[in-house]
């Protein structure tokens, strides 16, 4: 394959994709009812030099978390993400790598929770893609790269998170997301990335050191949670995992009890966090 293919295929998924579909203003005059560039560059965390790049063939071997995130900016479905790969002259991902396909289906879904806080996460706990109010609630993750968007390695070499923990609270968090990426690690135990976080860890870490030797295998339980925001103050919510079924990915949503000051506050903090973010 030639990076002229794969600069057709993208301009082709590009110009099938209407802006309000991949949730993006459509104000302003258009030539076309795809994705601009910088709208695709956007979406994907990457630049609008190398998108154009890409699609004029003048770049060849992007990486394969590059591929992985114009895939899921493009909406690919399994076949095509698939085809991506090998225009990019990269193996897909097999059976043995944890999945980070956000297929068309979750997509949709995340498009119906657009009022909710949600973050899609991986098995290993690698945020793959957050909606705008769960960036308004819980930070900007666009300007996170590599192990920083990992939240087990946020959760011990990070510099800390907005939801607010007592000591005992934190060590319990700490253990049970260790056991949970343990857990993972028996599923892939191939997959070099989540090898390689653990061995990151591991070296930096003396308390996920401790806690891994241990060998305890379970499923991180997510519960109410007490978020400390610096525009709106303090939100009590309610944080439900949702497993997606065939995929192994991880649904974290934020919800209020309805009619309570935290309702409100999150209400506020959708409509602070668009304004912010557009």
């Amino acid at each position: 394959m030639t990076a002229t293919e794969l600069g057709r295929a993208l301009r082709r998924w590009r110009d099938r994709i209407a802006p309000e579909a991949a949730g993006l203003p459509t104000g302003g005059q258009r030539r076309a009812a795809g994705l601009r560039r910088e709208e695709l560059a956007l979406l994907a965390g990457i630049s609008v030099d190398y998108v154009t790049r890409l699609e004029q063939g003048r770049a060849s071997n992007p990486s394969a978390q590059i591929v992985e995130a114009l895939a899921r900016a493009l909406r690919l479905s399994t076949e095509e993400r698939t085809h991506l790969f090998r225009l990019a002259g990269l193996v897909p991902p097999g059976p043995d790598t944890v999945p980070a396909h956000i297929t068309p289906s979750v997509q949709r879904l995340l498009d119906r929770l657009n009022g909710t806080p949600v973050g899609v996460y991986d098995a290993a706990w690698t945020l793959l893609v957050a909606n705008p109010h769960y960036a308004a609630l819980m930070g900007d993750p666009s300007g996170w790269h590599g192990f920083q968007r990992n939240g087990v390695w946020r959760a011990f070499l990070g510099p800390g998170s907005r939801v607010r923990m007592t000591p005992p609270d934190r060590r319990a968090f700490q253990a049970g997301i260790v056991a949970d990426l343990r857990a993972t690690a028996s599923r892939y135990p191939a997959d070099p990335r989540l090898r390689a976080l653990v061995a990151e860890l591991r070296t930096h870490s003396p308390r996920f050191a401790e806690l891994w030797d241990t060998g305890t295998v379970g499923r991180h339980e997510a519960g109410r949670k007490i978020i400390d925001h610096p525009r709106v103050g303090p939100l009590t919510l309610d944080c439900d995992i949702l497993a997606v079924a065939g995929s192994d990915l991880r649904l974290m949503v934020y919800t209020a009890a309805p009619g309570t000051e935290d309702a409100e506050r999150l209400a506020l903090l959708a409509v602070l966090g668009t304004q912010s973010l557009v």
